[in-house]
């Protein structure tokens, strides 16, 4: 059965671009898949914690070793590796802010980055063990980074290319809507630029 993993990591519930498109696309998934099924996680109005010395010693302890402490406190990581294990396709809303990932989004990278689980180390050096996803991400900034003189201030796309290819997932859609913070003809045209690409990727 098909299903999809949604994330959205925008802190705003009313006027997100990243959480309205990501859902247009979950929703055209959902007519094209009924027998499809989507867990949609929300680390704005649910956040996970950020990472502690706790739970960094809980990852790096073989789960035969833990204690109650360390059991429980991995309880959450381990929902969430098995949550992005079992989707066959992520959806990621993910806003810039400040020139990079919410810290909700960055906290829940940390809690699925897991050491044997998502990523292991080998002769060669790490190898990602997530493998056969498609990711959508989907992107809104108040300026533009695509190009031009403020490119080099992207850490958005630049750093979740790299932290899921590292992971193993290598096949990576960003649908971008920038340049939201000037004025609502540039609103109007990153929708519509964002909608075009969805019906691409719906296709």
């Amino acid at each position: 059965m098909a299903s999809i993993l949604h994330i959205n990591s925008s802190v705003r519930q009313n006027g997100s671009l990243s959480r309205q498109l990501g859902g247009e696309y979950v929703a055209k998934w959902q007519v094209a898949n009924p027998a499809g099924t989507v867990v949609t996680r929300d680390l704005a109005s649910n956040p996970v914690p950020h990472l502690t010395e706790q739970m960094m010693g809980a990852y790096f302890t073989p789960a035969e070793q833990r204690n109650a402490d360390q059991a429980h406190t991995i309880k959450t990581s381990d929902a969430l590796v098995d949550e992005l294990l079992a989707a066959d396709t992520i959806v990621i809303g993910a806003p810039m802010y400040n020139f990079s990932v919410t810290s909700g989004l960055k906290a829940w990278i940390d809690h699925v980055a897991r050491a044997g689980r998502t990523f292991k180390y080998g002769a060669n050096g790490p190898e990602g063990l997530v493998h056969g996803k498609k990711v959508i991400v989907f992107v809104a900034s108040g300026g533009v980074y695509s190009e031009g003189p403020a490119a080099a201030y992207d850490h958005v796309t630049t750093y979740l290319r790299s932290v899921l290819g590292f992971l193993g997932m290598t096949d990576v859609t960003f649908v971008v809507a920038e340049g939201v913070a000037m004025g609502e003809e540039a609103v109007a045209a990153a929708i519509a630029k964002g909608r075009g690409k969805i019906e691409a990727l719906a296709a």
